[in-house]
């Protein structure tokens, strides 16, 4: 069987910890603004919308198999290793796309680089810190420790939205457009960089010994995970309708509000994300972690549902922000049960129901989501121009 290593130091365990913080906050800052700025810069090389979109699907099909790989080698090959392959990986790929502007070099580029053009962290590296995590804290303190590493996660996708003004400011000082945006995406490189010199300070201690093929799993976590799966893998598919872009578009659309407004509202959303994961800890302690998962999700729902329906935008914009402080309150507090309920050497695995619960909701959710917006479209006609202009 797999045995993990024997327990490290108090101190080590703070220190890898740390290390993992770093990397998460790094990684989600350098996603977080190339999330926005990918399809701009290749549309300013010039790339159809087909050549966009292929660009960024192949990326995500890069970062999906990387995933899957995390899940059944993670172990065998070794985490750290691992992680300095991905993030090698990554600063390759993104540096191609800065200099290429050949679609085909591009698109080859972002499968092998793993480029994540949705704007939040789901990737292989994720998932492998995420294992990870739980040995480098005490029981007590696992959920807080995962909290504390979502909102890590959160601040960098926000300040990294913020950080995608970059080429506007280089253009500014007299910096030309495409030249801006190439050096804004070595920012990226720059960023990953740093992870991977994060990385190659972690101990020992995070590995562990494979005696058996890391895919195997007891009987009784097997079950478990499939439970756990089936409900993750629902919550997504339901998830996957609230598409960020949809949202903006919807607030533009219904409320005549601008970009700008509309940045900072989600600006708004990724802080309220960050205080919801704190929350989320709090709240776990006083009535335990799946009534905290439960009694969130209900209300955060009904926010969502309420926001069509308001008079103003102001309305919209405080229900929707209250629903963003509620919403991510369950992704603490599962990580941190799924933890609970397997054993140490099948935690990769079982970590995959929610970080690439994704892997079959992005093949099934855009059929479903293009027959429902299908209907939508002979109720109001408004949604045309969404359809037009490339949303649906």
């Amino acid at each position: 069987m797999i045995e993990s290593l024997p327990h490290a130091p108090a101190e080590i365990q703070r220190r890898d910890r740390k290390i993992l913080y770093g990397a998460a906050f790094l990684r989600a800052l350098a996603t977080g603004m190339i999330g926005v700025l990918l399809g701009l810069y290749l549309s300013r090389l010039h790339f159809s919308p087909a050549e966009i979109g292929l660009v960024i699907g192949v990326g995500l099909t890069g970062g999906a198999i990387a995933t899957l790989s995390v899940m059944l080698m993670g172990d065998r090959l070794g985490r750290k290793a691992f992680l300095l392959l991905l993030a090698i990986l990554g600063m390759i790929g993104v540096a191609v796309v800065a200099l290429s502007s050949d679609a085909a070099v591009v698109g080859v580029a972002a499968f092998l680089g793993m480029v994540n053009g949705m704007g939040r962290d789901r990737g292989a590296s994720l998932v492998l810190e995420q294992a990870i995590l739980p040995a480098t804290a005490p029981d007590a303190e696992r959920t807080r420790s995962f909290a504390r590493y979502n909102v890590l996660q959160d601040i960098g996708h926000a300040l990294g939205s913020l950080l995608a003004g970059t080429p506007a400011l280089l253009s500014y000082l007299g910096v030309g457009e495409i030249v801006a945006f190439r050096l804004t995406l070595g920012i990226y490189v720059f960023l990953v960089f740093l992870t991977l010199l994060l990385y190659l300070g972690l101990s020992p201690a995070i590995e562990v010994r494979a005696r058996r093929p890391a895919f195997q799993v007891s009987a009784e976590s097997r079950r478990t995970l499939w439970k756990i799966s089936s409900l993750f893998a629902l919550d997504s598919f339901g998830g996957g309708f609230v598409m960020t872009s949809l949202l903006s578009y919807f607030f533009y659309e219904r409320f005549g509000v601008g970009e700008e407004i509309i940045g900072m509202l989600f600006f708004g959303a990724r802080a309220a994300n960050a205080l919801s994961h704190l929350g989320a800890a709090w709240l776990a302690k006083r009535i335990g972690l799946v009534n905290t998962m439960v009694f969130t999700h209900i209300p955060s729902s009904l926010l969502l549902a309420a926001v069509p329906f308001a008079p103003s935008f102001q309305v919209a914009a405080i229900l929707f922000l209250l629903r963003e402080g509620l919403v991510e309150m369950d992704v603490p507090t599962r990580q941190s049960y799924v933890m609970a309920v397997v054993r140490s050497e099948e935690r990769n695995l079982c970590l995959q129901p929610h970080p690439s619960r994704s892997l079959g909701g992005l093949g099934c959710r855009p059929l479903f989501r293009r027959a429902l917006y299908a209907g939508a479209l002979a109720c109001h006609p408004s949604l045309h121009r969404l359809r037009h202009e490339g949303f649906l």
